[in-house]
C-alpha cells in the first residue's frame, strides 16, 4: 500500500492525514462484484476477443497509478503489461461493490500495475529511453506517445511503422520531450479494445524553468462498456466497439466513494490559500464537462499548448473530449470545506442506478477533516487506517 495520500502529485503522509482528520472513526467495507452492463446481443470481433485461459480469481487487484520521475533514472523506463482484476469501488455502499474482473494493467519497471497506468514525468529537452517488455505477454501490444514529436519508426502504430511488439518480445522506443505539457499514451494495437481493456497514462514533460503550484494533481477521466473486461474474463457477454454502452465511470480508475478513499482514490486535498494546478487527461471515448463546485479556475494548458494570458478567463466547467489534456489552475479561497469536482453529464455521476456515484471527486480542504461529514464520507469510502 502506498505511504501517501491524495491523488497522483502533491502528497502527504498517511500519519499527517491521520493528524489532520484527528484519528476519526472509520471502517472498511468488504466484497466485489462485476458491473452489470447485462446487453449481450452484439457481435464479437477479431482476434482480441479470445479469452486466455487464466483464473481470474488468482490475478492481483491493480494499485494506484505511481508518479516515475524518469529523469532520476537516467532517461529510462520499462513498461509491462499484466492481467489484473480492478476494484473500481469494492464497498457495499453508494451503488457498490463496483469490479472490473479483467483490465491488462501497466507497469513501470518493479512497480504495481495500476490502471491508470504509470504517470512518467520527465523534462523538457530530457529524451525518454522506453522499453516495452512483452516477454511474458499473451498478446501483442506497441506504445504511442502524444505530445512527443519522434522519429517515425517511434510512433507507435504498427500499421503505418510495421513494428509491433510480439509476445516474448521488447521494443524500446525513443521519445523526445520536446512538447511540454500534460500528454497520454496508450497501446495502439487493435486499439479499440487495449484502450478499453486499460492500456493507457499519462505522460507529462515539464518545460525547462517549471515551477510547480503549491498543489498539483492528475487526474485521468474515463467511461467503460464492462462487456469487454467481463468477456476478457470469461463471463458470457459479447462486446461491439460499434455500439458501446458505457455503464462505469471513472476518475483515476475509481468511482465515487472510492475516488475519495486517501490511498486509493484521489482526493485533492488542499489548504486555504493554495495555488493548485490540476492536470486532466480525458482517456475515454465520451467527452466530459468536468465542473469543480465553488472555485473559479482558468484554462492555462490545452495538449500541451500554452493559453496566453490575454485569452484566459474564469469559469468552473471545462468540457475534455476523448485524447484532450487540459491543466487548470485555481486558488483554494472557498470556506474551507468538501466541495465535489464532476462531470456534469449527470448520468455519469452513477454507480449503476445509483447517484451519487461514478465520475465525481472532491476538492478536501484539510482545515474539514475532521469533520463528521468527513468521517461519514470515508466510511462510505472504505478507508481503514493501517
Amino acid at each position: 500500500m502506498r505511504k501517501y495520500v491524495g491523488a497522483p502529485g502533491s502528497t502527504m503522509s498517511r500519519r499527517e492525514f491521520l493528524a489532520a482528520t484527528g484519528g476519526a472513526g472509520i471502517f472498511g467495507l468488504a466484497g466485489c462484484t462485476a458491473p452489470t452492463n447485462e446487453d449481450s446481443n452484439a457481435a464479437v470481433g477479431t482476434d482480441d476477443t479470445t479469452t486466455a485461459a487464466t483464473d481470474n480469481s488468482a490475478l492481483p487487484y491493480t494499485s494506484p497509478p505511481e508518479v516515475v520521475q524518469v529523469d532520476d533514472q537516467g532517461g529510462k523506463v520499462t513498461l509491462k503489461s499484466a492481467p489484473a482484476r480492478h476494484a473500481v469501488h469494492p464497498g457495499e455502499s453508494m451503488g457498490g461493490p463496483v469490479e472490473l474482473p479483467q483490465v491488462w494493467a501497466f507497469s513501470a519497471d518493479d512497480g504495481d500495475p495500476s490502471v491508470p497506468g504509470p504517470i512518467l514525468r520527465t523534462t523538457e529537452g530530457n529524451d525518454m529511453e522506453v522499453t516495452l517488455d512483452n516477454t511474458d505477454g499473451m498478446r501483442p501490444h506497441t506504445v504511442h506517445f502524444h505530445g512527443a514529436q519522434k522519429a517515425w519508426k517511434d510512433d507507435g502504430v504498427p500499421t503505418t511503422t510495421g513494428i509491433r511488439v510480439d509476445p516474448g518480445e521488447k521494443h524500446t522506443y525513443t521519445i523526445p520531450a520536446n512538447v511540454p505539457g500534460t500528454h497520454l499514451y496508450h497501446c495502439h494495437y487493435q486499439t479499440h479494445r487495449h484502450i478499453e481493456m486499460g492500456m493507457y497514462g499519462i505522460f507529462r514533460v515539464d518545460p525547462k524553468g517549471y515551477e510547480p503550484a503549491d498543489k498539483e494533481y492528475f487526474m485521468t477521466v474515463r467511461d467503460w462498456d464492462s462487456r469487454l473486461p467481463r468477456q476478457m474474463a470469461g463471463e458470457d457477454v459479447s462486446y461491439d466497439p460499434r455500439n458501446r454502452k458505457p455503464d462505469v465511470f471513472t476518475v483515476n480508475g475509481k468511482s465515487a466513494p472510492r475516488t475519495l478513499h486517501p490511498e486509493d482514490g484521489s482526493p485533492i486535498i488542499v489548504e486555504h490559500g493554495d495555488k493548485v494546478r490540476l492536470h486532466y487527461v480525458n482517456a475515454g471515448y465520451m467527452s466530459h464537462p468536468m465542473h469543480i463546485h465553488n472555485h473559479r479556475f482558468q484554462l492555462v494548458e490545452k495538449d500541451g499548448g500554452v493559453i496566453p494570458e490575454a485569452a484566459r478567463y474564469e469559469e468552473d466547467v471545462t468540457n475534455i473530449a476523448p485524447a484532450e489534456r487540459h491543466t487548470i489552475e485555481f486558488t483554494a479561497d472557498s470556506e474551507p470545506g468538501i466541495y465535489l469536482m464532476h462531470c456534469h453529464k449527470v448520468n455519469h455521476v452513477m454507480n449503476g442506478d445509483f447517484y451519487p456515484g461514478g465520475m465525481l471527486g472532491g476538492v478536501v480542504y484539510k482545515e474539514a477533516m475532521k469533520s463528521d461529514i468527513f468521517s461519514q464520507l470515508m466510511d462510505y469510502a472504505g478507508y481503514e487506517p493501517q
